[in-house]
């Protein structure tokens, strides 16, 4: 027990300074940064199907039960020329729209998948790609 009056004072700022500087790392993300996993065949970033924006969830819940397509481009051939994508012969990739809200076309983001099961997710049109993890584990 702390009998001075000066010095309880000093040890509760401290105290509740400390809190504060707890809540705000836990608010503001300063936590331990993550280590990116990369896919060994494509070098690509993987993403967790969780951490996908809800509407890319759909889209690939959507895929897995076969439509129907909000678009009549969704499963249409990818054809890779940005050449992000590993290697394969024309018709390999097919490609899917994630819808944006407040958009009034289709926007920027899309699933792709790929012949032997791999998914990739891409928000800004094809300029960078993450290959998507199952349920936040599998590859």
């Amino acid at each position: 027990m702390i009998n001075n009056p000066k010095t309880a004072r000093i040890v509760a700022a401290v105290l509740i300074a400390m809190l504060i500087i707890t809540l705000a790392a836990s608010l503001f993300g300063c936590s331990p940064e993550k280590t990116a996993v990369k896919d060994s065949v494509s070098g690509l970033t993987f993403v967790a199907a969780v951490d996908l924006p809800k509407e890319g969830q759909q889209t690939l819940e959507l895929i897995d039960k076969g439509g129907p397509f909000p678009y009549k481009q969704d499963g249409v051939v990818f054809g890779n020329r940005e050449k992000i994508l590993p290697q394969q012969d024309r018709g390999y990739y097919l490609e899917y729209t994630v819808k944006t809200p407040g958009e009034n076309d289709r926007g920027a983001r899309r699933i792709v998948t790929g012949k032997g099961g791999e998914r990739y997710y891409t928000d800004d049109h094809y300029e960078s790609f993450r290959r998507v993890q199952a349920d936040g584990g599998d590859q």
